[in-house]
């Protein structure tokens, strides 16, 4: 498992009875966790007196109880530095296990010594935007959704990077994509985060297990001649970080050799030493 253990803005307390306790910079979260399924005493007393609590509904979606929290405060990874704003659904707008694949990334391009463009699809809020542009990285930059392209160009303006070569898209990406196979436009890295489901801004419907092959094969036609890594992440329930390695290992190492590696990611947890999963990422790279 990769394990997301270089924050000091962040910590993953304490889990279990389906929830979370987490510290955010200085304030105090707490949040469901499909994967918390065992219990806790909740020795922690930030269980106790929570800056902010999500709360489900038994008919779906939820509520935040957040008297206590403003709507949006800073934390910092390293040289990035993000915006944290309770949203629905019980996101924050950063998904901190993702660091170890900032890591990865950043640890990439510098070793690279040439200049690198990454496509980020799926892009979120741009954390991984910011931290591919911080190793000096040309980044394109690309979400369906025109807050979170808006919430990500200004975690790059915290960051110090919004002179960097940063490309701001606001589309569906199969059809982005689609569009830069046919100008022509080629990238050395691709990052993706695809949802388990989601819809395009007119409407255009995404299921995973249905789309996923299909447009990982699209997106290795906008790969360079010299290509650096791409890295898919998933969330979704049931799909193993083997099913990620069989997918890059027939489209990217079929064409362009290199080597896959795919696993669980993760955070450890202070109170009891162990480590919550957080998902699944597949990592291709060439082997040159």
């Amino acid at each position: 498992m990769w394990i997301a253990d270089d924050w000091k803005d962040y910590e993953l307390l304490d889990c279990g009875g389906g929830e979370k306790l987490e510290r955010w910079n200085t304030k105090l979260l707490i949040r469901p966790d499909p994967q918390a399924i065992w219990p806790t005493p909740r020795l922690p007393s930030g269980w106790r007196n929570p800056d902010g609590r999500y709360f489900r509904s038994a008919s779906g979606g939820g509520h935040w109880d957040k008297n206590k929290l403003p709507p949006q405060w800073q934390i910092h990874y390293k040289n990035l530095t993000f915006h944290v704003k309770p949203m629905n659904f019980k996101h924050t707008g950063l998904f901190p296990e993702q660091a170890v694949n900032w890591n990865f990334a950043q640890d990439q391009i510098t070793r690279a010594q040439r200049h690198i463009n990454v496509l980020n699809l799926f892009a979120y809020t741009g954390a991984a935007t910011a931290a591919c542009a911080a190793a000096g990285a040309s980044v394109c930059h690309v979400d369906a959704a025109k807050g979170m392209v808006s919430w990500a160009k200004e975690n790059a303006k915290a960051s110090a990077l919004e002179e960097a070569p940063i490309r701001w898209i606001v589309d569906d990406c199969t059809k982005f994509v689609e569009r830069e196979i046919r100008r022509g436009r080629r990238y050395d890295a691709i990052i993706m985060d695809p949802p388990s489901y989601g819809r395009g801004p007119t409407g255009e419907v995404w299921k995973l297990e249905d789309n996923l092959f299909p447009f990982v094969e699209l997106c290795e036609k906008v790969l360079s001649d010299n290509p650096l890594f791409v890295i898919i992440n998933s969330y979704t329930t049931g799909l193993a970080p083997s099913v990620l390695t069989y997918i890059m290992e027939t489209i990217f190492s079929k064409k362009h050799g290199g080597h896959t590696f795919s696993d669980e990611i993760g955070l450890p947890v202070t109170e009891t030493g162990l480590v919550l999963p957080c998902g699944a990422t597949g990592r291709w790279t060439s082997a040159r």
